[in-house]
């Protein structure tokens, strides 16, 4: 299938695919639109099974904050890059300076972050090759890591959803499974065990599992039954398209909430929730 064929293409601007002999970078950025400015969104490192997998994924994305930056109001338009490796044995801080040199090249069409798999540290990395990066630093307020800013809207969308499909006024003595408790995931649990919520978790790291057992008095399932736990809230906060025709039929739950990028397959499976 070529990329224009792809489902997700959606008339794309530029998909752009790097290589970096030295670090063994290998990626995809992808520019969805910039019609309201240049195209802002994270970059996610990830074993992904095919490179097919990998450019379905970054065009979703990089789709998903065209649509975001333009709700939020925000003079950006919406991209998004993929690093192709297992974000917990092949990352280097050369990896990641060949990947701002990337950033770097393109002159400002798209302004890189930290998504899945990275950190504020490789981001850090890639900023010593280029000014189009956001994430490394600022105050408590602004800047730096934006996992705990993230985690709380979800949260607070969360409470109102809970208010709204339960008639409840708060969320504590409810069952919430989070599928990936990794940065916003575990910033998200937090939030909830914080409110009285009980907490039943999964991830494919199994210290993010472990962290969460022991700080926040989880309860665990695996990465593909979470989905399908007995419960009040599923927050799905891992990879996207996991809502969808084949999964909605065996859900549980009345709310679903998560952080999760593109969680519906399709658009239509937003409806099968109904």
């Amino acid at each position: 299938m070529s990329i224009f064929d792809n489902p997700a293409f959606d008339g794309h601007e530029f998909v752009h695919a790097f290589f970096d002999e030295a670090s063994g970078l290998r990626g995809l950025i992808a520019v969805h639109s910039r019609a309201l400015g240049p195209a802002f969104g994270g970059c996610r490192m990830w074993n992904y099974d095919t490179e097919a997998d990998a450019l379905t994924d970054v065009l979703r994305l990089s789709q998903g904050m065209s649509f975001k930056n333009a709700l939020a109001d925000l003079p950006f338009g919406g991209g998004k890059a993929v690093i192709l490796g297992d974000s917990r044995t092949d990352k280097s801080p050369a990896l990641f300076e060949a990947y701002g040199r990337v950033v770097e090249g393109l002159g400002g069409a798209y302004i890189t972050a930290e998504d899945v798999g990275i950190d504020v540290a490789d981001m850090k990395a890639a900023a010593r090759a280029t000014r189009y990066v956001s994430g490394v630093g600022g105050t408590e307020a602004i800047g730096g890591d934006p996992s705990p800013k993230t985690a709380f809207g979800v949260y607070l969308g969360i409470r109102e959803a809970v208010r709204a499909a339960l008639s409840k006024s708060d969320i504590k003595g409810l069952r919430v499974a989070v599928q990936g408790v990794g940065h916003v995931g575990y910033q998200l649990c937090r939030y909830l065990h914080k409110a009285g919520a009980r907490l039943v978790v999964a991830d494919v790291n199994e210290e993010n599992v472990a962290r969460a057992v022991a700080e926040l008095e989880a309860e665990t399932s695996t990465p593909e039954a979470i989905l399908f736990e007995d419960a009040d809230v599923l927050a799905p906060c891992a990879l996207g398209a996991v809502i969808n025709a084949d999964s909605v039929p065996a859900l549980n739950v009345p709310v679903v909430a998560g952080a999760a990028n593109n969680q519906l397959a399709t658009a239509e499976d937003g409806w099968r929730l109904l």
